[in-house]
């Protein structure tokens, strides 16, 4: 009997799709599997390699079937669809990902702990009440904005809205202060959990020593460090700063052919929510060094000397990403470049 050297298992809520291959490639089995198959059906298997697709519930589905002895490999969905033969079934996925798998050349994904998809977990909680408090404010400002109460964007200015509704002057409505204070309830409701969950993510941050560490970069707060330890790959998975910063999506698209150079913007294709925290933590850096001045021949100076600020930003986000790499990697504190220099 041809011995079976990979499995692809295509993921599914009931109905699971296993595909063994040997390792010349040829089909050892095909089976259909119902959720409670799974474990039993893969007890009872002779170690080997089981690929997976990293989509929902596959880290779940990877500590249970590595504990059970096999070496579980987790592949990026869009890595493994090229393998997929003509029409897409189950079966296809199946043997797509088996397929993907064996290449040599694959890029796979780490598989989180219970912990950390709990702090995953937490991060993206707060994610949602932040956008829930944004839709509620504007909502409100809206609503308001028709009886001819106007204010600025931003959750700092809901105060002036909360005044103009408990003003006994007011000529609102008494059902549109109803109404208002509804959505004010829900609002301060929204900000109360947030800041919950901010002092949770701070506390944590400060008990994970590589997490105190990647706070001490200009830019980087205990958001931004928890996101890059919870949702990063181990750093040995990079050869080099720049790998991470493209894992991000912080390197420029590629627009060459025939040895001529033509990068553009930003790819965008990487990690979203880590880009968007490191180039939100550059903004504020760039804003700070406008302010209060950049240090004179720093590279941040220069910068701002001959290029928008947002570009400027971007770039920074770049070097911020390369340089929580390193430390990540070497285990070693931040330097200041300014204060190495002088």
């Amino acid at each position: 009997m041809v011995e079976v050297s990979i499995i692809g298992l295509d993921l599914a809520k009931n109905v699971f799709q296993a595909h063994g291959a040997a390792s010349d490639g040829s089909v050892v089995f095909r089976r259909k599997l119902s959720r409670l198959q799974v474990l039993k059906f893969f007890a009872e298997q002779p170690r080997c390699k089981v690929a997976m697709e990293a989509c929902a519930s596959a880290h779940h589905w990877a500590r249970a079937i590595a504990g059970l002895g096999h070496a579980v490999l987790l592949i990026p969905p869009a890595y493994a669809k090229p393998f997929v033969k003509r029409q897409q079934n189950d079966m296809a996925d199946a043997e797509a990902i088996a397929e993907a798998a064996t290449r040599p050349t694959m890029r796979f994904v780490a598989v989180k702990s219970e912990a950390q998809q709990a702090a995953a977990m937490a991060y993206r909680t707060r994610e949602l009440l932040v956008r829930q408090r944004t839709q509620t404010v504007n909502a409100l400002r809206g609503h308001l904005a028709e009886y001819g109460v106007i204010a600025p964007t931003g959750i700092a200015h809901v105060s002036r809205l909360a005044a103009a509704i408990e003003n006994d002057k007011s000529t609102l409505p008494a059902a549109v202060v109803t109404l208002a204070r509804m959505l004010l309830a829900q609002v301060a409701g929204l900000s109360a959990q947030i800041d919950a969950l901010e002092k949770e993510v701070r506390q944590r941050a400060e008990r994970d020593e590589t997490a105190r560490r990647l706070m001490k970069i200009p830019g980087v707060g205990a958001i931004v460090a928890t996101a890059l330890t919870t949702f990063a790959p181990p750093p040995e998975t990079f050869s080099k700063g720049r790998d991470f910063a493209a894992w991000a999506g912080l390197t420029p698209r590629q627009h060459s052919s025939g040895g001529k150079e033509r990068p553009g913007k930003i790819s965008k294709t990487g990690r979203r929510d880590i880009r968007r925290l490191l180039i939100i933590g550059a903004v504020g850096a760039v804003r700070w060094a406008v302010r209060e001045g950049a240090p004179e021949g720093s590279w941040l100076a220069r910068m701002l000397a001959k290029k928008p600020r947002m570009l400027v930003a971007v770039a920074l986000a770049n070097r911020m990403a390369r340089v929580a790499w390193a430390l990540m990697r070497k285990g070693e504190d931040y330097r200041d470049p300014a204060a190495a220099a002088a």
